[in-house]
């Protein structure tokens, strides 16, 4: 049921069904619209030039008459917004991506990591999974350099950037006064005002609003910001802690477009099963006694798991 334009539409089909047809209609309106525009013009052009002269005015009167009947529809106005997601990397890579070898990590006592090894190659778009998210959200971090591990090892190639989204990003936000300009400016080679306000512009902060303060921002919004700093970041290795948490459906329906056209290299966690399974290509599920690596789609790796267990 899609609720917008103050009325209640009815698709029968899945999600992609729905956002392909609502797509299609407006543009399907937006042509017919643009047509009606090109023949007023052509009618009125018509008039103009022959309205004085004999020979055409009974044409001219003509045309005048159905120029009166055509009319250009207003396009409903909608409550719906879809931000823009797009990552480019800014430079190509060698073959050495990440080689993780041997990593356990404890916290507070407990186990969380254990023996976790894994290479990444070009391609690799992989999410990790398990009933812990804290395995996650703690191998995530150990990746990116913000705690050390107790045991094992993890090696970069030279060549890499990467960027990073963790699950939460308080530290971002709280008790920071800037503006969302120049929030982004902490994080840009390029300072100006016109630039930064472009990647802010693809996530909706545009005109005033992104003038706002980055610590009254909503729990959405902050995401949204995380997403234009890390698109502004031209990484080749996208890192990202369940990052559909706040977002609207138009916002995750973005983020997944823009992961799914990104060619590069993506390491995340998610709640979300559709996210899961039109990103990853490869699935690892870290587990109490280590971690399961399969080279295959979310929906097999669950079937595959599946019948294992009706073996057992």
């Amino acid at each position: 049921m899609d609720i917008d334009y103050k009325k209640i539409k009815m698709y029968v089909g899945n999600y992609d069904f729905w956002y392909e047809s609502s797509q299609l209609m407006q543009q399907l309106m937006r042509d017919q619209n643009r047509k009606r525009e090109d023949k007023i013009k052509d009618l009125q052009n018509f008039i103009q030039r022959f309205s004085a002269n004999k020979s055409k005015s009974k044409q001219a009167t003509s045309r005048r008459k159905l120029l009166e009947k055509l009319e250009v529809e207003e396009m409903p106005a909608s409550s719906r917004r879809y931000p823009f997601v797009k990552f480019t990397p800014d430079r190509e890579v060698g073959n050495e991506i990440l080689t993780v070898e041997g990593l356990s990590k404890s916290i507070d006592g407990i186990n969380v990591l254990k023996d976790v090894s894994f290479r990444i190659n070009r391609g690799d778009k992989v999410a990790f999974i398990g009933e812990n998210e804290l395995a996650q959200t703690t191998l995530f971090k150990i990746l990116t350099g913000e705690i050390e591990p107790d045991e094992g090892t993890v090696k970069w190639g030279q060549t890499i950037t990467k960027s990073y989204f963790p699950k939460d990003n308080s530290e971002f936000f709280d008790g920071v006064n800037l503006n969302l300009v120049d929030w982004m400016r902490q994080f840009s080679e390029d300072q100006s005002e016109s630039f930064l306000r472009g990647f802010l512009g693809r996530m909706l902060f545009s005109g005033d609003d992104a003038l706002k303060p980055a610590n009254v921002l909503s729990g959405g919004e902050r995401v949204r910001c995380m997403l234009s700093r890390m698109m502004l970041s031209g990484s080749y290795v996208l890192v990202l802690d369940q990052p559909t948490n706040h977002l609207d459906l138009e916002s995750i329906t973005a983020l997944n477009n823009g992961l799914i056209d990104f060619k590069e290299i993506v390491l995340f966690s998610s709640h979300d099963h559709q996210f899961i399974q039109t990103i990853a290509n490869r699935i690892i599920e870290l587990t109490e006694g280590g971690m399961i690596d399969r080279a295959m789609t979310y929906d097999e790796y669950l079937e595959r798991k599946e019948k294992k267990q009706r073996v057992v």
